[in-house]
């Protein structure tokens, strides 16, 4: 597993000096940066779009939290955030803000002899082992969700995040939601003050972490989970039904969702009922300027987001990210119209 991780981070990493260096290619390029949760579609997306207009994407990916400070400080051109900011928050900043895709965040493991899927949890107990009151892997509890798999009389190495993450907030906002000490103790945000565990930068980081330390357990982006062939666990969904982290049931718990009922698309999909649902849904957005700087560079950004919707949905498909519903993206599209340069629109229909 090691090596394949190795290889993943390199490809990662290559892939970061690529969009990065891209920059300097052409004058048109985009500069973007913040969350992890996307960057495995925003990088197949920006190879898939240079090939197509020659224009690149330089997207720095460093987090959530790292996203909204670079927007608001105006160092590039859109943020990326996992947690939806708020209506205040974004009239505040004179942010527009959109969602782009939807995926799931998956616990993953590394116990030997455990293949992916063999291993299921709950909220409570996935919960309990993050606060450090289920400390090891043979405990009552994990037993009893799991009578069948041989698991082993060893400390659980708990493996969080270290930044401010979007990944977090809604890993975390999901504890929260089924467990009232979590919430009450912990709380919900980008960051929280981790009982027990060690911390890593990035849906990266964490997945190196997990994937080099023996009977651990940590939390990412199922994408990271599939490009570095961890084994993840599945879950306990709200309606009491075990379901596997994959495209459908992703889909399911995003199908009742009511877009228009936050500002900015804001909705948060963690522990929706069904009984195909994925628990830890979470959609990743992007943020930017409704009077940006360069007028000029917030109309190629659009472009950038006007074509992936349009072209974008089977690459997002193959990663297992789920793209928004065709009704949404209109009004997305009619949203941009409030951004403007010099008191003109810089997006128009099929610019």
């Amino acid at each position: 597993m090691n090596t394949l991780l190795k290889l993943s981070t390199k490809a990662l990493l290559a892939g970061a000096i690529a969009l990065s260096t891209a920059s300097f290619a052409a004058a048109a390029d985009i500069s973007g940066a913040g969350a992890t949760f996307p960057y495995p579609i925003y990088a197949k997306w920006a190879d898939a779009y240079k090939k197509k207009t020659g224009n690149g994407l330089n997207y720095q990916s460093i987090g959530s939290g790292g996203g909204i400070k670079q927007i608001e400080a105006r160092t590039v051109t859109f943020g990326a955030t996992d947690k939806p900011l708020g209506g205040d928050e974004l009239k505040k900043n004179m942010l527009v803000q959109f969602p782009t895709v939807m995926g799931g965040i998956v616990p993953v493991v590394n116990i030997e002899g455990i293949k992916p899927g063999e291993l299921v949890l709950d909220g409570d107990t996935l919960a309990k082992i993050f606060m450090g009151e289920i400390t090891q892997w043979n405990d009552e509890a994990i037993q009893k969700l799991n009578p069948d798999a041989k698991l082993p009389d060893a400390a659980i190495a708990v493996v969080h995040r270290s930044d401010g993450s979007g990944t977090t907030f809604n890993f975390t906002y999901y504890l929260g939601d089924v467990s009232s000490e979590w919430k009450e103790n912990i709380g919900v945000n980008t960051s929280v003050e981790w009982p027990v565990g060690i911390g890593a930068k990035g849906n990266e980081g964490v997945a190196a972490n997990v994937g080099q330390t023996a009977n651990s357990i940590g939390y990412v982006e199922y994408a990271y989970a599939l490009q570095n062939k961890m084994t993840y666990a599945d879950m306990m969904n709200k309606d009491g039904k075990k379901v596997a982290p994959e495209a459908k049931a992703f889909e399911a718990a995003a199908k009742g969702a009511d877009w228009s009922s936050q500002p900015g698309f804001g909705v948060i999909l963690a522990n929706q009922p069904g009984a195909d649902t994925w628990p830890m849904t979470a959609a990743t957005f992007i943020l930017i300027h409704s009077d940006p700087q360069s007028p000029e560079d917030a109309a190629e950004a659009l472009k950038f987001f006007d074509w992936a919707y349009a072209e974008g949905d089977k690459m997002a498909l193959d990663l297992d990210y789920i793209p928004m519903p065709d009704s949404v993206v209109e009004k997305i599209k009619a949203e941009w119209k409030q951004i403007e340069g010099d008191g003109k629109p810089v997006y128009a229909p099929n610019m």
